[in-house]
């Protein structure tokens, strides 16, 4: 049985169960057709080729269906690939579930809602914290079950949420090193920043965009949103536009998604906090199949780069 993809090698036989997280038709070279599995287990992704593939192919191995395969562990490009011997569906017979191959967050929902909840609750500011607890508790079900992104960072089951943890962390380091940051502002920035998420995408399995998503995006739904809760809370001060700000440019710049660039500290902050929480999971989910003295798969991300674990230490992680 397959030890998990995380830990696949090239030369690796393998012979066990994967979800189909995406299955893509193309014609190869000589016209016949093919389907370009993106094949998951809770450790993680790896894709695969079906040449050669039928029209029952095509209805069978589709995006959620669950196969057995056997395979073998090949390079193509830098990237490991898995080379089909053979692939089946499964039936009822093979007792297993979607949620079997699904990569979940290292922290429990309802813990990381706590420490969210704890950062709320020791806001000063009155208006920045009843419109942050309003729009959690609004979006609070589908905030703890969403992904953070299609693809990149943080794309499993709960992602958003543990991003949101894991730069709140940093927020908070770097407000005690520059107590000038409003850390109300700072922390409802890092809390609603990527809420607008859980519209803008589809959910946690085989995540796509919504047509809402595609058409608006994250930023301004947030954004109106923020409106909306000061309409209904009857806050009409400087906060509201404030909150706003930190949406429209926490991406920094405009060839970067970005409507508006930073013009207060925490905006800043907020970004730099962003990016570097986006990057090091990027980089930590790119290394943890990679040997030490080795280098990893190419990241489209961060410019194409492949990156290096050096052989004197090898760093735990915990997802």
């Amino acid at each position: 049985m397959s030890k998990g993809i995380r830990f696949h090698q090239v030369g690796d036989r393998v012979e066990s169960y994967y979800l189909i997280k995406s299955a893509v038709k193309g014609v190869a070279s000589n016209g016949k057709p093919f389907l370009t599995l993106q094949l998951s287990d809770h450790t993680g992704d790896i894709e695969a080729k079906l040449w050669g593939c039928s029209p029952d192919d095509e209805m069978t191995f589709t995006s959620q269906a669950i196969v057995y395969l056997h395979g073998e562990v090949s390079d193509y490009r830098g990237r490991l690939q898995m080379k089909i011997s053979s692939i089946r569906p499964t039936t009822a017979m093979d007792q297993v579930k979607v949620a079997d191959f699904v990569r979940s967050a290292p922290i429990a929902p309802q813990d990381m809602l706590e420490e969210i909840t704890q950062y709320i609750f020791e806001m000063k500011n009155a208006n920045i914290q009843r419109i942050t607890r309003h729009l959690l508790k609004k979006h609070q079900k589908a905030f703890l079950e969403s992904p953070a992104a299609t693809r990149n960072h943080h794309e499993f089951v709960s992602g958003l949420a543990y991003h949101v943890v894991s730069m709140l962390k940093v927020a908070k380091s770097l407000a005690e090193l520059y107590p000038t940051l409003d850390t109300d502002l700072l922390y409802a920035g890092v809390i609603l920043h990527d809420l607008g998420k859980v519209r803008e995408l589809s959910g946690p399995i085989d995540t796509t965009y919504t047509l809402e998503g595609k058409l608006i995006g994250h930023i301004s739904i947030m954004v109106t949103e923020i409106a909306e809760a000061a309409k209904e809370l009857s806050i009409s001060d400087e906060e509201v536009l404030m909150l706003q700000h930190l949406i429209l440019s926490h991406h920094g710049k405009g060839e970067w998604g970005s409507p508006k660039v930073p013009v207060i500290r925490e905006a800043e902050v907020l970004h730099m906090i962003d990016n570097i929480d986006a990057k090091m999971n990027m980089m930590d989910r790119a290394l943890e199949r990679v040997q030490p003295g080795e280098f990893s798969e190419r990241i489209m991300a961060m410019d194409n780069r492949s990156f290096y674990k050096p052989s004197f230490h090898e760093p735990p992680l915990d997802y």
